[in-house]
């Protein structure tokens, strides 16, 4: 699995970005601030059981990210966005228990060091980040174990990064790559997770959305399908791993398609392997092939 999302992370970043300008302006998609955002904060998505690997048997993941506009003008370069998401498991276990969900909320600016409305633009972002699962209990159970049922978990960080977006004319597809440094600043996580838990770490990613042919009106068309790769690697002291090992790298690829029978969602699939992200479980290496349905609202 590992091998498949890197090839296919490399393919995708080599696509090539020519012929921009022998475009008219009426038939270059326009990039505002607000999609640019919300391509980077996710989306909302509900998996099937049927995952495929070694996580838990679950009868769903439902991970919720609403977005609040803090600011919304269509020409402003600067956006802010207010996202309480929570991300919950239900386990294939007797009374199918909902045990300590993760709470994300965080507060994201966005700006954008372009003009607004182009089709290739750089935008710079800061988020702050809270990651917690609710429980006051202790973080060990006597037997030295982590205690996954009531232990308390809680984190704070900083993310900057930029985001690079633009339109792929071979393609006929927006293009979205970004990179940042998260950081948990000293004291702003408990104790317990200090060497167990990365407080530094770096993302890359991109998106791509590909737009039917024929209709690349900015303002009428959504895509039918999109690809999304992450990729992450934690540094800092950590279980003591080398400082150069695979344990260090998160690596995640999303399949999206969106039939035409369907409104605001579409079905999904995702490759991902590494720590897994679900707060107290955080300890667990995981391989996971999952499907499910997510929502996909944007318009080009």
């Amino acid at each position: 699995m590992k091998k498949t999302i890197i090839i296919s992370l490399i393919i995708v970043g080599s696509l090539p970005i020519t012929g921009i300008a022998q475009e008219s302006n009426d038939t270059i998609p326009k990039i505002d601030m607000l999609k640019i955002a919300t391509v980077n904060q996710g989306n909302s998505y509900i998996t099937f059981p049927t995952d495929i690997g070694n996580i838990e048997p679950l009868w769903f993941e439902a991970n919720i990210v609403p977005n609040f506009i803090i600011r919304r003008s269509k020409n402003s370069r600067l956006t802010g966005i207010l996202t309480p998401q929570i991300i919950i498991r239900m386990y294939r276990e007797e009374s199918m228990p909902v045990r300590t969900p993760s709470y994300l909320p965080q507060i994201a600016i966005y700006y954008n060091l372009n003009k607004t409305g182009q089709s290739k633009s750089n935008t710079l972002f800061g988020k702050f980040v809270h990651h917690s699962n609710g429980q006051d209990g202790d973080f060990y159970l006597p037997d030295g174990e982590i205690n996954l049922i009531s232990g308390n978990f809680s984190t704070n960080s900083l993310d900057f990064g930029i985001i690079n977006t633009h339109y792929n004319q071979k393609f006929n597809a927006i293009q979205f790559f970004s990179t940042s440094l998260e950081i948990h600043p000293p004291g702003w996580s408990i104790e317990e997770l200090l060497g167990k838990y990365s407080m530094v770490r770096w993302h890359g990613g991109f998106s791509i959305y590909k737009i039917p042919l024929g209709k690349q009106s900015a303002t009428h068309t959504r895509p039918r399908i999109s690809l999304k790769g992450d990729i992450t690697w934690m540094f800092g002291d950590v279980n003591d791993w080398a400082p150069v090992s695979a344990d260090r790298i998160n690596l995640s690829l999303t399949f999206y398609f969106h039939p035409r029978f369907l409104e605001d969602i579409g079905l999904f699939v995702q490759a991902y392997h590494g720590m897994d992200y679900y707060n107290i479980y955080f300890n667990h290496q995981i391989s996971v092939i999952r499907f499910g349905i997510m929502t996909d609202i944007l318009k080009f």
